[in-house]
């Protein structure tokens, strides 16, 4: 374990910022309501990204792979027919399957555009090809969950079975390679290096480490960055309330894993995680957050870090595991408000086996505030996860919407959502339990989560009361 602090300029940027059209068009779940899934998926997805270039009668591509996506024949072609992949044929897969729609990775037209999850394709299943489609960029994590919650559903001609605002989510995969950040000079910000550490083979590691040296000095955050390793789920940096008893809070310089080797939890571990408090963190392999002019983050004098690294290895091989981030600090003359950590979690849901739930928590602020920054985190068996307002004149309307469970948006909104005391968030995630047993809260990624993270600050300027502005509602 290699842990260092320091700081200087980044060489790359990279912004998850999503836009959500439903936003400013005031589109709404009844927008296209007149369309059948399938039709848009025809119309909105195949005709841009397939049909036009390649799988059109008398192509070299549609002879080859005898596949013609036009949308006289695109429904017959798909639904219930055998790939011409002799690999995949003789693996018992068609290319949409609706008898086994639950096991997505048995419709051979899901393992060829799902570009997510290309490693399963590349490393399990080399003799399928290549990701589609072939020499454009990924459909994006929107694209992706519209065709799948149509498969889940059993792939109908007719009828409505997704939701068209899914299609807003505009974003893409874009596979990374593992860069390190420079570090910074120490009057320009804070470095902290975690690693490299091994992840055991068909192992899920997360575990804590808090930095030997607690904060010196209060000073103000304008940017962080993040950059990882890949194979991990997420990284988070924690901190502790001030007046957390010293016998509550970990010891410095040790590695505290969340699992025992034999999979079990930690007990003392999860006593800990009770007090911790969010700072930063995301699950996009590289992650540069600029707050707002005039916004910064405070980290105050006696600031503990407590650093969460969570890494999935899924294959027979020990893996490596790093983490580097930077923090940025700003001049305190150029800010005029404090960003606050804003944290909406829900953990009273169960989610039945071999089945889609949608589950909703609503949250009420206690206090006039305005948020800047929104983003999600779910598990693997999310299918998309949104917020509406609550309250005002935009009640109900969607602000927030993620499809991809690995890289949920960071929204940046600008000007900040204005919410006043008595009003606040809806949040409502679906999830597809495709195991036997029910899921509930749980740390492992085949478990479920459903929280809101993001950023605020209030509009008194008054730091909030301990556990935050904001208070389930139901």
């Amino acid at each position: 374990m290699h842990f260092e602090a320091m700081k200087s300029p980044l060489p790359w940027l990279v912004a998850a910022v999503f836009v959500l059209a439903a936003c400013d068009s005031g589109g709404s779940a009844d927008e296209n309501s007149e369309s059948s899934t399938w039709s848009l998926i025809q119309s909105r997805i195949l005709v841009p990204n397939c049909t036009e270039a390649c799988h059109s009668a008398g192509t070299s591509v549609a002879a080859q792979s005898g596949l013609v996506l036009t949308s006289d024949v695109s429904y017959d072609q798909l639904v219930g027919a055998t790939p011409t992949n002799t690999a995949a044929g003789k693996a018992g897969l068609l290319r949409v399957h609706t008898t086994a729609a639950s096991d997505l990775h048995q419709s051979f037209f899901w393992e060829k555009i799902n570009a997510p999850e290309q490693d399963h394709l590349l490393e399990e299943h080399p003799e399928y090809g290549s990701i589609m489609p072939l020499g454009a960029g990924p459909l994006s994590f929107g694209e992706l969950s519209f065709i799948r919650r149509w498969i889940l559903a059993g792939a109908p001609e007719e009828g409505v079975v997704a939701d068209p605002i899914i299609l807003t989510d505009t974003a893409t995969f874009r596979a990374s390679v593992f860069e390190p950040l420079p570090l910074l000079a120490p009057d320009e910000g804070l470095s902290v290096r975690l690693g490299p550490f091994d992840v055991p083979a068909r192992f899920e590691r997360e575990f804590f480490y808090r930095i030997p040296d607690d904060f010196p000095e209060t000073r103000l955050v304008k940017r962080t960055t993040m950059s990882m390793a890949s194979g991990s789920h997420h990284f988070i940096v924690y901190s502790y309330p001030q007046s957390t008893p010293s016998s509550r809070l970990p010891l410095s310089g040790l590695i505290r894993d969340l699992r025992r080797p034999n999979g079990n939890l930690d007990t003392s571990v999860l006593r800990q995680m009770q007090d911790q408090v969010f700072l930063s963190g995301t699950q996009w392999p590289r992650m540069d957050y600029q707050f707002p002019s005039g916004v910064a983050l405070e980290l105050a004098a006696g600031t503990i870090f407590d650093l969460n690294p969570h890494y999935v290895n899924r294959t027979d091989e020990v893996r490596t595991g790093e983490v580097h981030v930077n923090f940025e600090y700003a001049d305190p003359a150029d800010v005029q408000h404090v960003a606050r950590v804003l944290q909406l979690n829900n953990i009273d849901f169960v989610l039945p086996p071999r089945a889609i739930t949608t589950v909703s928590k609503t949250f009420l602020a206690d206090e006039p505030l305005q948020v800047f920054q929104l983003f999600s985190h779910a598990h693997e068996h999310m299918l998309d996860f949104r917020v509406e307002m609550v309250g005002t004149a935009r009640d109900g309307e969607t602000v927030y919407l993620a499809t991809d469970y690995e890289h949920p948006p960071i929204l940046e909104v600008d000007p900040p959502l204005r919410v006043a005391a008595g009003e606040g968030f809806r949040l409502i995630a679906t999830y597809d339990n495709w195991t036997d047993f029910p899921l509930t809260f749980g740390f492992r990624s085949e478990d479920e989560m459903m929280i809101l993270f993001g950023y605020y600050f209030t509009e008194s300027g008054k730091r909030p009361a301990d556990g935050g502005p904001f208070r389930a509602a139901d």
